[in-house]
């Protein structure tokens, strides 16, 4: 096999190595630095808590001579169900680098009020980014908006409704134009109209062609 291929994607030439190697997949990989980010969201009917953490660790690193979890940052939203507004934000520095890291975490209750759908990321960036707030906690908050859309749908998934998890998905617009999937008028929208829903049926979804030819010949 030649050393890269190139491949053609809507229209955009896309080079790709085919014969790189990487430390990740050796038999016993040592990184110098390892980050973790989790996120979790739970639902109690009205509203949305949605939890972030960040941590950031010197797997080599013995804790004495060499600190060893140099970051362990939390950050909690509540965010209503009905408008998609954050009503409660707190956040957390279990571990961090100087002892003065922790007076910026109040700073981060300012996010109350903002909508985590369009326009998010920007707000955020406006209100903590650089020398405004701490980098590690304005990146879980940029990263917990988007967390909060995606449950949107999976919490629609529970309903054993099919139409009302369509209805989600669809009603207000919520989804267009967050990826080249969703494109106002693009292929998600497309597979909405004629009758596709998530999170039903096999995953991934099939291409928007093969929905269209299993409609025209259900027996197929």
């Amino acid at each position: 096999m030649p050393g890269w291929m190139r491949q053609v994607t809507f229209g955009h030439a896309v080079t790709m190595t085919a014969d790189v190697t990487w430390l990740a997949d050796g038999q016993d990989p040592d990184p110098v630095h390892r980050r973790t980010i989790s996120m979790e969201v739970f639902e109690d009917g009205s509203s949305f808590e949605v939890v972030g953490r960040l941590r950031d660790e010197r797997p080599w690193a013995d804790g004495v001579l060499h600190a060893a979890l140099i970051h362990d940052m939390d950050l909690r939203l509540k965010v209503d169900r009905s408008t998609l507004t954050i009503t409660v934000a707190r956040a957390t520095m279990n571990t961090f680098p100087h002892a003065e890291c922790p007076t910026i975490t109040p700073s981060f209750e300012a996010l109350v009020g903002l909508s985590v759908a369009r326009g998010y990321t920007r707000e955020v960036q406006e209100r903590f980014g650089r020398a405004k707030g701490c980098s590690h906690l304005e990146f879980l908050a940029r990263a917990l908006g988007p967390v909060v859309v995606q449950a949107i749908p999976s919490s629609a998934a529970r309903n054993p409704d099919p139409a009302s998890l369509g209805e989600s998905v669809a009603g207000g617009g919520w989804l267009t134009n967050t990826c080249h999937l969703w494109a106002e008028g693009g292929l998600g929208q497309q597979k909405l109209e004629i009758g596709w829903r998530p999170g039903i049926g096999e995953y991934p979804a099939p291409s928007l062609v093969e929905i269209k030819r299993r409609l025209a010949d259900p027996k197929a």
